[in-house]
């Protein structure tokens, strides 16, 4: 089974207001394992970044004005996804956007629900864990996912995120004995998916092309601060 984990950043919040995508990370999944085969892009939106979207974010107008637009990297993209499911949080948001996106290229263009199936994590954990937070953070600290790294949010880092949240999430793993407070032994309450013998574990890979589109940034972000915390 093929799985893509997508996440997006925006310039703002409404796609009714001309808001646009300007990062879109995706994680390959295949049998439930992370296979290094990702796809990764900063986008020119060919507008301004909202302030408030910037806070989340931190990605500027000025770092996307040499990057590619999403004419350019449709096609590649519609490639990369075609007959996987995709593995979104709060899809409608994602989804909204991308079909816009399409949609300004072609207005006929079909919706991406018709060249993928879509799993909406949010729905899933909403289900998992009624009247609880369920927004990423939260379900990382329910996990035991390291996010500390996690001080903007960025699209490809979220992907990585989620397919650690989603993986465990749905592999019979509940949070580690804090459920058993409630009732029941930590032995009752956290089912434990063993690896086998020799099994290789999964690891991040980078090719060259996210590399460099990651030093950019780090580079360009090393402009706009006299201290940066990553040096």
């Amino acid at each position: 089974m093929r799985q893509i984990v997508l996440d997006t950043e925006t310039t703002g919040l409404e796609v009714s207001q001309g808001h646009r995508i300007i990062e879109i990370g995706c994680i390959e999944l295949i049998n439930r394992r992370v296979t290094g085969n990702h796809w990764h892009h900063y986008i020119n939106p060919e507008r301004e970044i909202d302030s408030g979207a910037f806070e989340v974010h931190g990605i500027s107008s000025d770092f996307l004005q040499d990057k590619s637009r999403f004419t350019e990297l449709a096609e590649d993209f519609l490639s990369y996804v075609a007959g996987a499911e995709l593995v979104i949080h709060n899809a409608p948001f994602d989804v909204g956007f991308l079909d816009n996106e399409l949609a300004l290229l072609e207005p006929s263009a079909a919706s991406l629900k018709e060249s993928c199936t879509i799993l909406d994590t949010l729905l899933l954990a909403r289900q998992k864990h009624p009247g609880q937070k369920n927004n990423l953070d939260a379900l990382c600290k329910r996990y035991g996912i390291d996010n500390s790294h996690r001080s903007l949010h960025g699209a490809l880092l979220d992907a990585r995120i989620l397919a650690d949240v989603y993986l465990a999430m749905t592999g019979g793993q509940t949070s580690l004995g804090l459920d058993a407070e409630q009732g029941g032994s930590a032995q009752q309450q956290v089912e434990v998916q063993p690896i086998e013998s020799g099994q290789p574990l999964p690891r991040w890979q980078v090719d060259e092309a996210a590399r460099q589109a990651n030093q950019e940034y780090i580079e360009f972000l090393a402009t706009q601060h006299e201290d940066p915390a990553w040096k």
